[in-house]
């Protein structure tokens, strides 16, 4: 046991011993610990006493510490102002990694920020589709488009923050190599190729971006510094029958890398920026156009030598002899002239002389949008010759923002940023926009959007699949309604471009498949018509179609056109609106719009002995079928499986028939065919139209001029009448007793009125004779009231008969009412 005990505390002691030396290596003063405290305790046992002394010593050296700890704060306070200081006044900040940036963009990427930006690139895309194409593809639509879950890597070098005068900016590289997007393209080919598709499955786009904010952070504008590397990998595939094996067609790749690479010129890179507005408050609606009042006031410091570049290009190019040449150069003024353009949408203002002149033109301009680019070119004009030649531009871009404010921006001079806010619509903001390219010379605006139009809000987020307005293969018949009718009222035009005062004009508008025109008007600049049409309403943002013709004997004469929005309107609300037309310099027309919801009558998909009437009465303005400028017209009338036609009236381009026909109501199409009757070769059509009578009020005829489609011109006048007899005889019984009633209590209130006249007279005769009435009155009111009282009884009788039906008809309400 002995033995034991000794060599566990040896054991011990080596434990110890291996500690302390271990202690010592970590800690080399630790030996001078010990020698050390036995000073100490020699001192406090032999010389005197240092207890006193202890706790002053750890005041002053808690003192000391702390006022250390005090100037390590400060100077840290000192270096984060420094460099708040730094990064405020000087020009350019040191390199920042993004790693933390590019993390969360992975997270918010695919579910967030991809389907809104697919979203708001496909509407680019398409756009971009439709203007540019190779000879090789007749048309193109997109089918399919989303930009996948793969995001860019952002500022892969860091990101640094500059600043040119009081703008600030940051820099950061943009590097996007994925394969995961989809965008997938239905080309139909030139004959006989047929169509195919094309697939974009890999794309690549490095570039630098410049990202700078605006009106105190409410917005941020984003371009790219240069023209970014564009890397398009294409796939083909066969669009269907009759379509272009699976193969590669020439060209098309390197036209989508520079359809791209364009694109991206035109719209964000450097000078051109896009913006992204960060409102507060979010309404949730979605603009889709707007009315915009744009005033040119007046450009300063016009000279020749701030255009120098492009006077040498007009002296080369130009026709003008010598003489003139000479002394247009050497003159004191030159003639200028402004034109603003809007998608396009052109107006331009006079031509005036001078370094600084004041035009103070107004123009009304229609977005067909939630965003714009107001351009305006400036032009020299010679007061000797026709010709003018294109000096300088600048933009000026707007955006509606969804807590109903305006932005408007514009690049100023040594890329600086001009933007102004209009917090609601109708408030007007002064822009001064230097020309690009120049340094002096500069553009005063002022800029009023007066509305904008919304629609209600109903756009998909999470598909991929984009539905077109139109098909490869033409629009289809079948359009989706909406339920509503659309009421275009084309009053008047002004300032249209007149070749002759006596030529009549006249307006055609198109919704959908349907084609209508106005009457022609004289007063060719200032025509009136004040012509009201129908239309059923489309769903899928379909646009009004208006398009203005001189009337000529050679053909008639284009006079400008415009797109009408017709989104957002609301049920009884008359829109009216000056439309200015597009490709022309000039030029208004004033409609009245307005929507109403119609609702289904009882029995309007067809009714149980219901008839349709038809009555054919006249056409007019048919087109001509024969050589002797005439036509036989005659019409064949489909309703389902049963035809009819009317009689032939020969050599008349305005026909009278006067043929009444009838047919079931059974909701079939009414078609009316007008053909040409020849006699020996085969007729001609010269128009058809569809006959829309499933809403019609029933027992009510409705009268109405239907234009022919097909042709240039025809309208068919008819009459057309739903007949549902039960329907009347029921409302007429009905409506006998209360109507009775009614008009009982309105004579009985006049006579009160009546007596009390009487007696304020004192014309006692007539008040007897009128209480007498009265009275009479009275008692057929008691019988009216007994009448509907019966009724009332007989109704209840009915309603329970039904209901003791309906319990005996069923097992388990017949257990239930016998239980109880």
């Amino acid at each position: 046991m002995y033995r034991r005990k000794i060599k566990k505390a040896s054991f011990d002691m080596s434990e110890i011993t291996e500690f302390l030396n271990q202690l010592t290596v970590e800690k080399p003063l630790f030996p001078l610990v010990i020698p050390l405290l036995l000073v100490l305790w020699s001192i406090e046992k032999w010389v005197f006493n240092l207890s006193n002394w202890v706790p002053l010593a750890v005041a002053v050296w808690a003192t000391i510490q702390y006022g250390s700890y005090r100037r390590r704060i400060l100077v840290q306070d000192l270096n984060k102002k420094w460099k708040q200081l730094i990064l405020q006044t000087s020009p350019t900040t040191p390199l920042e990694h993004c790693e933390w940036l590019n993390k969360l963009l992975i997270e918010v990427w695919p579910n967030f920020i991809s389907p809104k930006l697919s979203l708001k690139f496909s509407s680019i895309v398409e756009k971009r589709l439709k203007h540019r194409k190779p000879k090789l593809i007749e048309r193109i639509e997109l089918q399919e488009f989303s930009l996948g879950s793969r995001p860019p890597i952002l500022g892969m070098h860091g990101a640094q923050w500059s600043s040119a005068g009081d703008q600030r900016f940051i820099r950061m590289g943009f590097d996007w190599d994925t394969t995961d997007i989809s965008i997938m393209l239905l080309a139909k080919l030139a004959k006989p190729m047929g169509t195919a598709r094309i697939v974009i499955n890999n794309l690549h786009i490095k570039g630098d971006l410049i990202l700078s904010p605006i009106l105190d952070g409410k917005a941020f504008l984003y371009s790219f510094v240069s023209t970014p590397e564009v890397r398009i990998g294409v796939a083909f595939g066969s669009g269907g029958s009759q379509s272009l094996p699976a193969t590669e067609l020439p060209g098309v790749s390197s036209w989508l890398v520079k359809l791209c690479s364009d694109t991206l010129n035109k719209t964000m890179v450097e000078p051109r920026r896009r913006c992204l507005s960060l409102p507060p408050v979010d309404l949730r609606k979605k603009a889709v156009g707007g009315v915009l009042h744009v005033t040119v006031v007046s450009a300063g410091k016009l000279s020749r030598s701030s255009f120098k570049g492009s006077r040498t290009n007009r002296q080369q190019s130009s026709t003008i002899d010598a003489s003139v040449l000479e002394n247009h150069e050497i003159g004191k003024d030159f003639h200028t002239f402004v034109e603003v353009e809007l998608e396009d949408l052109t107006r331009k203002t006079l031509e005036l002389a001078g370094p600084n002149p004041t035009w103070d033109s107004t123009f009304n301009m229609i977005l067909h949008d939630d965003a714009g680019i107001l351009k305006f070119n400036l032009y020299e004009c010679c007061p000797d010759s026709v010709n003018y030649d294109y000096l300088a531009s600048c933009e000026v871009k707007l955006r509606y923002c969804t807590d109903d404010s305006t932005i408007f921006w514009a690049i100023g001079a040594e890329s600086s940023v001009i933007a102004q806010h209009a917090e609601f619509c109708g408030k007007e903001v002064e822009m001064v926009v230097p020309f690009e390219g120049i340094n002096s010379a500069n553009l005063k605006v002022k800029l009023t959007l007066k509305e904008w139009q919304f629609s209600d809000g109903l756009h998909s987020l999470s598909g991929s699949r984009l539905s077109s307005r139109g098909s490869l293969y033409g629009s289809s018949i079948f359009q989706p309604r909406t339920g509503r009718k659309i009421y275009v009222t084309v009053v008047e035009a002004k300032e249209l471009l007149e070749k002759d005062k006596s030529v009549k004009s006249y307006v055609k508008l198109q919704y959908g498949k349907t084609i209508q025109r106005t009457r022609g008007a004289t007063n060719a600049s200032h025509p009136s018509w004040s012509q009201k049409f129908e239309f059923e309403e489309i769903s899928d943002g379909e646009y009004l179609k208006i398009k203005c013709y001189n009337d000529d004997i050679f053909g008639d004469e284009n006079i400008g056109g415009a797109r009408v929005n017709l989104e957002g309107l609301m049920d009884g609300v008359v829109r009216d609106v000056w439309i200015p037309l597009e490709k022309v310099n000039k030029g208004e027309v004033r409609l009245q719009i307005e929507a109403v919801t119609i609702d289904d009558f009882e029995g309007s998909k067809g009714s149980h002995g219901g008839l349709i009437e038809l009555v054919l009465i006249e056409g007019r303005d048919l087109v001509a079928a024969d050589i002797r400028g005439t036509s036989d017209p005659y019409v064949r009338v489909h309703y389902g499986n049963l035809k009819r036609r009317t009689k032939v009236m020969y050599k008349t381009l305005n026909p009278q028939w006067h043929q009444t026909f009838e047919f079931p109501d059974d909701g079939s199409l009414l078609a009316l065919h007008v053909k040409d009757h020849n006699a020996l070769l085969p007729t001609s059509s010269i128009g058809d139209c569809i006959v829309e009578y499933q809403r019609l009020p029933p027992n009510e005829m409705s009268d109405k001029w239907i234009p022919l489609q097909g042709v240039k011109r025809g309208e068919i006048h008819v009459q057309v009448t739903r007949k549902v007899p039960e329907l009347q005889k029921k409302t007429s019984a009905s409506e006998s007793t209360s109507s009775r009633g009614h008009k009982i209590s309105i004579q009985m209130k006049e006579m009160m009125i009546k007596i009390r006249s009487l007696i304020e007279d004192e014309n006692l005769e007539e008040v007897s004779s009128t209480l007498s009435e009265l009275e009479s009155l009275h008692e057929v009111e008691e019988e009216c009231i007994i009448q509907l009282e019966t009724e009332q009884m007989l109704l209840l009788n009915k309603i329970n008969e039904l209901g003791q039906e309906i319990i005996n008809s069923s097992p388990s309400l017949s257990r239930r009412s016998s239980s109880n």
